[in-house]
């Protein structure tokens, strides 16, 4: 039982980290950055609220467990705006071989079963491919989209992105698993992108 709970532990403790790594997003005042912890908070906050946006089949609780260790491995490699470096560095070789060695590290704190089924849950979540992930990753493009519109255009503005890049990096993947939630957001960015 002491080493199921050490190893338990040495997860969560790490898992705390993610609270220290600052993201590109603000928070919806614009007071400050947004955290990774904080921002994986909202999207199982947003995955329970937006659930009938989803296809007919998704698990929700599947969708929140998939967003709670989304972006764990941002502990290892920090956040990577998808609007930064022209939107390259996001999706980038060395970036995806960066947050596999951090799943493997993180995960591979807990005790057997438990890492395999976490790791196998991020995994499924970074292809976004079954209905649950494909949701999931919708969920995760669009809570930015949120909070810049919320913000003034936030990191758009930083990043002068374009309503093409916005509708390339972002609308594709929410549209993908919530159609009729892209199109409500997408006319609500008008007022940025004209």
């Amino acid at each position: 039982m002491a080493d199921l709970l050490d190893a338990q532990f040495a997860f969560l403790n790490e898992a705390d980290r993610l609270k220290s790594v600052l993201r590109a997003t603000t928070l919806v005042d614009g007071s400050r950055p947004e955290n990774s912890g904080e921002h994986s908070w909202h999207l199982a906050l947003y995955a329970m609220v937006l659930e009938g946006q989803a296809a007919p089949g998704v698990n929700i609780d599947r969708v929140i467990r998939m967003l709670l260790l989304h972006d764990l491995v941002e502990i290892d490699v920090g956040d990577v705006p998808i609007h930064s470096a022209n939107g390259t560095a996001h999706a980038s070789a060395e970036t995806v071989a960066a947050e596999q060695r951090a799943a493997d590290r993180i995960f591979g704190l807990l005790p057997p079963d438990q890492a395999r089924a976490f790791r196998a849950l991020w995994d499924e979540f970074e292809a976004a491919e079954t209905p649950d992930a494909i949701f999931a990753k919708s969920l995760d493009r669009v809570q930015p989209v949120m909070a810049n519109l919320m913000s003034g255009g936030g990191t758009w503005k930083t990043y002068n992105v374009t309503a093409a890049q916005l509708e390339a990096r972002v609308g594709v993947k929410v549209a993908r698993g919530a159609p009729a939630l892209w199109a409500w957001v997408k006319e609500k960015t008008r007022a940025y992108f004209g």
